[in-house]
């Protein structure tokens, strides 16, 4: 519901912005950002074409500039920074946590590079180096390092003055963090406990020593997964000493959830979620080629073994018009399997213990799906064709397809991760070539060997 409200508010934006730029009106657009956040910008941006996109970033608030570019993908990103003078760029990022301006720091030109690093201090220049040093999908990658640390011996009171004369505290705060003298992580201070408890018991009383907290090499599919078991708002990021290294926070975790949406959906079609919508069209395709020529191929094997059963095509015109239901019905069961295998190995649900009785379990469904689509289907073909010996190959095909298609899907998911090939990318090509090469040895081979000649 969430994700339906946030497209169904972008897309009422962007049809506002639209007409606000076909007016001619500056004013117009000026108002309609000024009335979103850096996020919401950035939503618009990468639906609009280059020269609207290219408009509306020339009105964007320079004061969200920065947030703007942490939100947009990649190319949209890069298309924004070729048309943003050096200055410019070094003002928009220079207000972004430390985590964010890791992220785009390699998208940013070598002398606004340097010219962001002289306007840091020696700590922020340690602590991005500290950020950058880690894989961009690891816990390190998204952890913030500047981080509020307290000692357990001291008491409510002089943390309560502490943050009063710090000023300034994150957006997302729920938690302290409390370290010894040497940067380990001993547990947490609840902000709760900082504001209802009296002010001269110390921290090490109140103290939680049993929260959850992230290794820093994790992956962040497994960050996010902690945050949802546990209901996390923030967490500690420490090493294998416990020293404290970062905290991340829910709102990091919501952008890597997102992502992971849409990387699921997009590399079903081979395309890459870093995509600028209004790419050029040359461009546009050519990123399409591989996975186009790659389907060429395995279509193209599916036709050499429908080839070779071209006289069965011919003198029985009945097996032309019904092998796309066996290749469909085996393609179906296939992706559903194949979909359920793909979200588990995202979510770490299918592992190699329990993998063997997920295949079961596959194969057992289709094969109950089999007998009852084979019956229903056997039953059409012979109130079509009234051919009893038809109905009995299109079941029987129909029956081995949804087997063929629950086992590959099962499977193939697998073998991919084992190849360190993304199964999301990957899977559906493979299954589909499965799927219909099977369908046709089994529909138009049986066809051949007990219906010609009778």
């Amino acid at each position: 519901m969430a994700e339906q409200a946030r497209e169904e508010k972008t897309a009422r934006y962007l049809d506002r912005l639209s007409a606000a730029l076909d007016s001619g009106v500056r004013s117009r657009v000026k108002h309609l950002l000024k009335s979103l956040s850096g996020a919401e910008i950035g939503d618009l941006l990468e639906s609009l074409p280059l020269t609207k996109r290219l408009a509306v970033w020339e009105m964007t608030d320079p004061a969200l500039e920065g947030d703007v570019l942490v939100e947009v993908n990649d190319e949209v990103r890069a298309s924004l920074i070729r048309d943003t003078s050096a200055e410019d760029l070094v003002a928009a990022v220079d207000d972004l946590d430390l985590d964010d301006l890791a992220d785009i720091m390699d998208d940013l030109p070598d002398a606004v590079t340097l010219e962001v690093l002289r306007s840091l201090d020696r700590q922020d220049r340690e602590r991005l180096a500290q950020v950058m040093s880690y894989p961009e999908d690891s816990a390190g990658g998204l952890m913030d390092p500047d981080v509020l640390t307290i000692r357990p011996d001291v008491t409510l009171d002089v943390v309560m003055r502490y943050l009063r004369v710090r000023g300034e505290l994150p957006e997302v705060f729920d938690q302290l963090f409390v370290v010894d003298r040497r940067g380990r992580y001993l547990g947490r201070l609840k902000l709760a406990d900082l504001l209802t408890k009296d002010l001269d018991c110390t921290v090490g009383a109140l103290m939680d020593t049993s929260a959850i907290t992230i290794p820093v090499d994790m992956h962040e599919s497994q960050v996010a997964m902690e945050f949802e078991h546990h209901d996390l708002v923030t967490a500690p990021v420490i090493d294998t000493d416990r020293h404290l290294l970062g905290w991340i926070s829910i709102d990091d975790v919501v952008d890597v959830i997102r992502e992971q949406a849409e990387h699921s959906i997009l590399s079903r079609a081979g395309l890459d979620e870093e995509e600028d919508m209004f790419a050029p069209i040359v461009q546009s395709a050519r990123r399409r080629w591989v996975w186009l020529g790659v389907n060429l191929i395995t279509a193209i094997m599916a036709a050499l073994v429908l080839y070779a059963f071209e006289p069965t095509l011919d003198q029985l015109v009945a097996t032309a018009v019904l092998f796309p239901i066996v290749m469909s019905m085996g393609g179906i069961a296939g992706t559903q399997t194949l979909t359920l295998m793909v979200r588990g190995m995202a979510t770490g649900q299918v592992s190699s213990s329990n993998t063997p009785a997920l295949l079961r379990k596959e194969v057992a469904v289709g094969l109950l799906n089999g007998l009852v689509f084979s019956v229903i289907i056997a039953v059409i073909a012979f109130l079509w064709y009234n051919d009893m010996a038809l109905g009995f190959v299109l079941a029987a095909a129909i029956l081995l397809n949804l087997l063929a298609g629950a086992l590959a899907g099962a499977l193939i998911p697998v073998v991919l991760k084992r190849m360190s090939i993304d199964p999301a990318l990957a899977g559906g090509v493979v299954l589909t070539t499965v799927t219909d090469v099977v369908g046709i040895l089994a529909f138009i081979g049986l066809a051949t060997f007990l219906l010609l000649g009778r």
